[in-house]
């Protein structure tokens, strides 16, 4: 039988549908993006394709045994070599969890339109866009745990003790340091003698407000607010 037709349809499916989770993931800028989900959704639904059709040919033959559901039980152990690679640890700080889940669930719905599926396909590709796109705000209304961390990004003009000035306004605003660094060396065509600085805050100050008062102050160039970079 010829399949040729409903198997470029399922792998148009697992296209478009991947090619939504991967624009999501480019728009937020993160590691893996358009091409990597399109790629991996592709793969997964050709894969399906190939364990459904490539070994028809086979059947009947004797002491032949297929086992259809063995090309694509592999997809789910194989891709977690790229979900694996785009998780990485810095300073306690886990990144990239959001991004491997999607790169895992883009497989898993190239694998559901290859194999035909299509309705839980799509589905899950509404469920996907509803947790990228929904879920943040309502998680920002949350009651945040004061052990939770806030990380900011502070360049400054030295020599005027504004360093002083800015934990002073932290630690008026509900916060204590938790942690201080120097935030890497700025362009050479910064301000004359700029510093940059990432400070770990935890308390229950509300961190919203703290950028704008510590953007008012004279001598401080950038105030920059690191929230959900996790992902």
């Amino acid at each position: 039988m010829n399949h040729d037709g409903t198997s470029l349809a399922h792998l148009a499916a697992a296209f478009g549908l991947c090619a939504l989770i991967g624009l999501e993931r480019e728009y937020r800028q993160k590691s893996a993006g358009l091409r990597t989900h399109v790629l991996v959704g592709l793969g997964s639904a050709l894969f399906m394709l190939v364990s459904k059709y490539g070994f028809a040919d086979m059947l009947g033959l004797d002491g032949v045994a297929l086992d259809p559901s063995r090309v694509a039980a592999q997809i789910v152990s194989g891709i977690g070599f790229i979900g694996g690679g785009l998780i990485f640890v810095r300073r306690d700080a886990v990144r990239g969890l959001t991004t491997a889940a999607s790169v895992w669930l883009a497989a898993s719905i190239g694998a559901a339109a290859g194999a035909g599926l299509l309705v839980l396909a799509c589905a899950v590709t509404v469920a996907y866009l509803v947790v990228a796109f929904a879920f943040p705000p309502l998680a920002r209304r949350l009651p945040r745990s004061p052990a939770e961390a806030v990380l900011l990004r502070i360049s400054y003009l030295d020599g005027r003790g504004l360093l002083r000035d800015i934990v002073r306004e932290c630690t008026g605003a509900g916060f204590h340091v938790a942690g201080l660094r120097r935030a890497g060396p700025l362009p050479t065509d910064a301000a004359p003698a700029q510093v940059g600085v990432l400070l770990e805050l935890s308390g229950n100050g509300v961190r919203d407000e703290l950028v704008p008062r510590l953007s008012d102050r004279e001598g401080i160039t950038e105030v920059t607010l690191l929230e959900d970079e996790a992902d």
